[in-house]
């Protein structure tokens, strides 16, 4: 299909999302609505799916649509720095996320290893554990 003539259907697909999501983003102002001539289907270029496929590859790296505003905002090289500070500051958030995962991972299998070791009719320690912290 002609990139100059897709629809809102064949867009969508080719950026693996739902066609709501296409409306969604041009109700929030993430993605312009190409005009469309009377009676006729509005029809989608290659820069509306290249977009599209920015959007998802961002929301991939964590990025929530407001930033991907500020970065779509950036498009251009001359705000490498601010680009790069608002991709600084998602990294800082994903290192917390980590650090917060591993932290729960080591609480997890603590208390998985204690149940595995426990005696006799004793409870068991992930319920003890929950019910004292």
């Amino acid at each position: 299909m002609n990139a100059d003539t897709m629809t809102i259907g064949s867009v969508a697909r080719q950026a693996g999302v739902n066609v709501e999501t296409v409306r969604y983003y041009h109700r929030i102002g993430l993605l312009p609505q190409p005009a469309r001539a009377y009676g006729q289907r509005r029809r989608y270029t290659e820069d509306s799916l290249k977009r599209l496929q920015f959007i998802k590859r961002a929301q991939h790296l964590g990025f929530s649509l407001e930033e991907i505003a500020h970065l779509l905002e950036f498009g251009d090289s001359r705000h490498c720095t601010e680009t790069r500070d608002l991709a600084a500051e998602k990294l800082q958030v994903i290192e917390r996320k980590i650090a917060d995962l591993a932290a729960m991972r080591r609480v997890l299998a603590g208390l998985v290893t204690a149940c595995g070791r426990r005696s006799g009719a004793r409870g068991c320690p992930i319920i003890e554990s929950l019910e004292r912290d």
